[in-house]
Formats: C-alpha cells, sequence, structure tokens
C-alpha cells in the first residue's frame, strides 16, 4: 500500500529555506525559475513538529555530531555536567568501532538514534559494568523502532570493526519516505529587502545604527510525499498499530507543520489551500503531478493563482489517471472547501462541465478528511478476513 500526498499551499513574503548565500532556494523547473523548498528542509519540520510528535511517544530520534556529548550529559544524570572520564570511555567505544572524530567530542558523521537509546547507553556508562562496546552495540542494534526513523531512514556511514562490527548491514535502515523538493506552480524571482534599525540611545553620530539586507520571496508550491505502508511496518518491527498511527500523524503534520526559516521576520504561518490523497492498495507506482506546472502559472489569470494552481492539479492529475488507468481511492481536502479539485469534461453542456476528480471524497473539514483517509489506510493495512 502506498499513501501519496499531494499539497497546494501558497506562503506570504518568506524565507523559508535559505541557500549557502542566505537566499530562499531556487531551483529551474521546465526552462523557468521557480521558488523551492528542500524535501530535507521539509521533512525536518514535519519530524519536529508537535504533531508529529504524537506518534513518537516521547522517543523522537536525535540527529547529531555530537553523540559522546549527549551520552556523557545522560550519564552525569539530570542538571550535572558531563564527566571527563565518562567522555573519554564514550569517545574510546566510538573510536575502537571505526567511527572518526572532527574534535575531540564531535564524529564526522551524523548518528540518527531515538532518544531512549541515548538514555540507555548513558545508564551503561554511568552503571560501568561489563563490556561497554558490546553494550553500545546492542542498544544501537534494537533502536529502530522509532517513527521519524521509519519514516526518514538512517544511513550511517563508517566501516565498523571492533565492538561494532557486527553492525555491519543492521544500522542502515531503508526510508518509508519519499519527499520531493517544494517548487513554486509559477515563476518566482528573488527580492531584497533593506533594512535598517534605529539605535535608541541618541548620540551625535546620525544615521541609522544598522544597516543590512535580507532576500525573500512569495510563492505558491505544490509538495509531494510517499509513504510505502509495508517499509513503515517493517522498519516498525511489524508494529501496524504504531505504523497507521505514525501515518496519521505525519498526515497532520505535513499540513500544518511549516519550516522554521526566518519566521520571527516573516511569520509565514500558511496552512494549505488543498491536499490531495491518493491511497493505492493495487498499485506500487508513485506518481508525481508536478508536470501540472511545467507550463508556468501565470501572474494574472482568471481564477487566481491559488485556484489556477488547483485546477491545473485537478486536470492533470484527472488526464493521468485516465490515460494510464491508475486505481487508488482519492480524498481531497480545501478548507471549507474554497477550491474544488476538478477536471473539465468538454463533451458535456457548459454548466456541466467540471467534474469531480475524486468524486464524493471532498471534504471542507481537516478532521473528517483526515478519519475518513485513516479508515481507508486502515482497511487496506488489515489483511482479508482478519478482525481490525
Amino acid at each position: 500500500m502506498l499513501i501519496e500526498i499531494h499539497m497546494i499551499q501558497n506562503h506570504n513574503p518568506a524565507n523559508l529555506n535559505r541557500d549557502d548565500l542566505g537566499a530562499p532556494k531556487t531551483c529551474i523547473f521546465a526552462g523557468v525559475t521557480r521558488a523551492r523548498i528542500s524535501s530535507q528542509c521539509l521533512k525536518r519540520s514535519i519530524r519536529r513538529s508537535p504533531e508529529f510528535s504524537a506518534a513518537l511517544e516521547k522517543d523522537g530520534g536525535v540527529r547529531t555530531r555530537r553523540l559522546i556529548e549527549a551520552i556523557a550529559k545522560e550519564a552525569a544524570g539530570e542538571g550535572n555536567p558531563p564527566k571527563k572520564e565518562h567522555c573519554e570511555a564514550i569517545r574510546k567505544v566510538f573510536v575502537d568501532g571505526g567511527v572518526g572524530l572532527k574534535d575531540d567530542n564531535t564524529f564526522k558523521i551524523l548518528f540518527f538514534l531515538p532518544q531512549s537509546a541515548i538514555t540507555k547507553m548513558g545508564a551503561a556508562v554511568r552503571e560501568a559494568n561489563g563490556d561497554l562496546g558490546k553494550r553500545f552495540a546492542e542498544i544501537m542494534r534494537n533502536s529502530v523502532k522509532t517513527p521519524d526513523i521509519a519514516l526518514c531512514g538512517r544511513m550511517t556511514e563508517f566501516e565498523a570493526k571492533g565492538p561494532f562490527e557486527g553492525l555491519k548491514g543492521q544500522f542502515t535502515v531503508e526510508a518509508a519516505l519519499s519527499a520531493a523538493h517544494a517548487i513554486s506552480t509559477h515563476a518566482a524571482t528573488n527580492e531584497v529587502d533593506y533594512f535598517t534599525a534605529a539605535d535608541d540611545v541618541a548620540g551625535q553620530d546620525a544615521g541609522a545604527g544598522h544597516v543590512n539586507e535580507a532576500m525573500f520571496n512569495s510563492a505558491c508550491f505544490y509538495k509531494h510525499f510517499v509513504i510505502d505502508f509495508e517499509q513503515l511496518v517493517k522498519n516498525l518491527a511489524n508494529d501496524t498499530d504504531l505504523a497507521r498511527k505514525t501515518v496519521r500523524c505525519f498526515l497532520e503534520a505535513a499540513a500544518r507543520a511549516n519550516p522554521s526559516g526566518k519566521q520571527h521576520a516573516f511569520a509565514a504561518f500558511n496552512l494549505p489551500d488543498g491536499v490531495l490523497v491518493e491511497v493505492k492498495t493495487n498499485s506500487a507506482t508513485p506518481i508525481s503531478y508536478a508536470n501540472a506546472f511545467a507550463d508556468p502559472v501565470p501572474e494574472k489569470s482568471e481564477r487566481g493563482l491559488i485556484g489556477e494552481s488547483v485546477a491545473r492539479l485537478g486536470q492533470y492529475a484527472h488526464d493521468l489517471i485516465e490515460g494510464y488507468g491508475i486505481e487508488a481511492d482519492r480524498f481531497w481536502f480545501s478548507p471549507n472547501l474554497r477550491h474544488r479539485l476538478t477536471w473539465i469534461d468538454k463533451t458535456k453542456k457548459e454548466h456541466e462541465q467540471e467534474q469531480s476528480v475524486v468524486g464524493p471524497n471532498e471534504f471542507g473539514e481537516f478532521d473528517r478528511f483526515l478519519r475518513t483517509v485513516m479508515d481507508k489506510v486502515e482497511a487496506g493495512a488489515t489483511p482479508a478476513g482478519t478482525a481490525k
């Protein structure tokens, strides 16, 4: 079973995801410059959101190079500083295991472990009983059953040896989630905000106390996510209930969470105007509808930027669905049904031409939409003849 999410989301002026020069990220798509939000940025904003935390059950994954310090803090106990001897013992285990160091307390690679694993490793250091390397390896081997790691995957590249030799091939987790870079449905250009800050204490010097520039843009984005439910269940040690909870929390977080980049300066806390979810139980082929916007939405259109973006999505989705015979249960949400997901049937009379892509599965209330989608996911996750 695949669960695909397609979203149309318009943001007011912002700099949600910066490049190395501090400008909003962009890309060329179909020969036109588009605004872009990287998939890594989107996944992090979802993973760290309050909505997704409900799936983590207070055991979210921690991705860090400073694992030595994190374990040492757990070993020292709450409110106590890390002990030098603990750091030395932890460092030796990882170096002996083949993990390279950038400095005394920083690895060359990022580790992705649940907080519970870090807590257990800290306890092992504090107790100082038995082979510490062996205990670390066992804790890491059993540290996959965490929703964000199960979704986003885990790839830790180091030449495992010594105490970690038995972890070869076991530490990598195949991601159950695929996430596209969000791109604007239209051409976009970065703008420059020239700003000054006044000095509140009057002095002899004239002019501003601080002068600078910041770049920003405004764009209506198409976002696309795919969840492989079978892979998610596998990553969660066959815990189907937790997998369903993870999907529900992800769907809610994907709709409500926003990247944090320069939000104090721009407050681009905008919710999606349209969410399409496709549940595929007879097909393992994910499909992006990004090409609906290969011809960019014009600056001025009769439906407006958001309305025209939704209309392009609906027509393109219908054409692919019909042309390729793509089977799925489809559900559409737009707040108070501001925008319907439709296609134009030119064989009908003019007032009957707009046909729904999803049939009766149109919703104006997000909670009802989410419940209906999850009923279908639950049905698809339950083998025939098995009680839910």
